[in-house]
């Protein structure tokens, strides 16, 4: 009897276990069912992190693929409309008198305090920037222009040779044209040290050195393959505008915001010009660099 009587007291026991047990497994099998694990939420999500990460590689790979050559337009661009932008800021500066303290102030420091008419440095210097300041004379700028004519057309490059013609005497009709237009009076708050006759802004000695020697420049380093060439005359031609100009303001004949204004144009039309002629190039119409030279030349 005892045995029969704690069978059924074990077969109860388990009867209640499994009520208890059984609608928690049921439910939470279902809930399994319906709510996916992390894993598979975090699958989801992956594939969306991995087209962001895929485009911004490709993003990457496509730039390492393009040559400094095919980048190099888009820098000009942007150089150049910057350019225009600080010329335009300048300008507006000028006709509004807001740079008058600075003008004043830097013309004042390259003089003597007790002697307005004598810069400062030795006696020798005076001679040097004079000889310096010749170099962005129309005498000069035009001697130079034919002599890069004249080796363009003894080279074949008669298309080059007529866009470097064109390019430069547009600046300078652009140069004349913008001092008529603001007729800025030169300044008299110094001795002037060489003899002057036209409008003072912008600066027409750092324009046309601007407009002649970093177009001549860019396109003398454009028709060259080796790249130590091309920078070398870039850096000339940059090294010899930026001289004249400081030049004109030692001399007293310009205010210094007339040669920041003066460079600004000009670069800006050298370097126009520059992807106009890269354009022309990719047409045909402008000769391309020489493809005689080995690689061992180039670099």
């Amino acid at each position: 009897m005892e045995r029969i009587a704690s069978a059924i007291r074990a077969r109860q026991y388990l009867l209640r276990e499994c009520c208890a047990i059984g609608p928690k497994l049921i439910f939470s099998d279902i809930s399994e069912r319906q709510q996916p694990p992390a894993t598979l939420r975090l699958r989801d999500r992956r594939p969306k992190q991995n087209n962001m990460l895929r485009t911004f590689s490709a993003f990457v790979t496509s730039l390492r693929a393009r040559s400094l050559q095919e980048l190099a337009p888009f820098a000009l661009f942007a150089l150049t409309a910057a350019m225009i932008a600080v010329f335009g800021k300048v300008a507006g500066e000028v006709m509004g008198g807001e740079t008058r303290s600075f003008d004043e102030a830097l013309l004042r420091a390259l003089r003597d305090p007790s002697d307005l008419a004598d810069p400062i440095g030795p006696a020798w210097l005076e001679h040097v920037v004079r000889d310096v300041t010749s170099l962005g004379s129309f005498t000069v700028v035009s001697v130079v222009t034919l002599v890069a004519i004249g080796y363009l057309l003894i080279d074949g490059k008669r298309a080059a040779a007529a866009f470097v013609f064109i390019a430069i005497a547009s600046g300078v009709a652009l140069s004349e044209g913008l001092k008529h237009l603001f007729a800025r009076p030169r300044p008299e708050l110094v001795a002037h040290l060489v003899e002057v006759q036209t409008a003072s802004f912008p600066s027409g000695h750092a324009m046309l050195s601007a407009v002649t020697f970093l177009t001549l420049g860019a396109l003398l380093a454009r028709i060259q393959s080796r790249r130590r060439l091309k920078a070398y005359v870039i850096s000339v031609a940059i090294l010899l505008t930026l001289l004249i100009g400081a030049s004109r303001v030692y001399l007293g004949v310009h205010w210094p915001t007339d040669v920041l204004a003066g460079w600004c144009a000009g670069a800006a039309w050298a370097m126009g010009c520059w992807l106009l002629a890269t354009w022309l190039q990719s047409r045909g119409r402008i000769e391309k660099p020489d493809s005689n030279n080995t690689p061992a030349d180039r670099g």
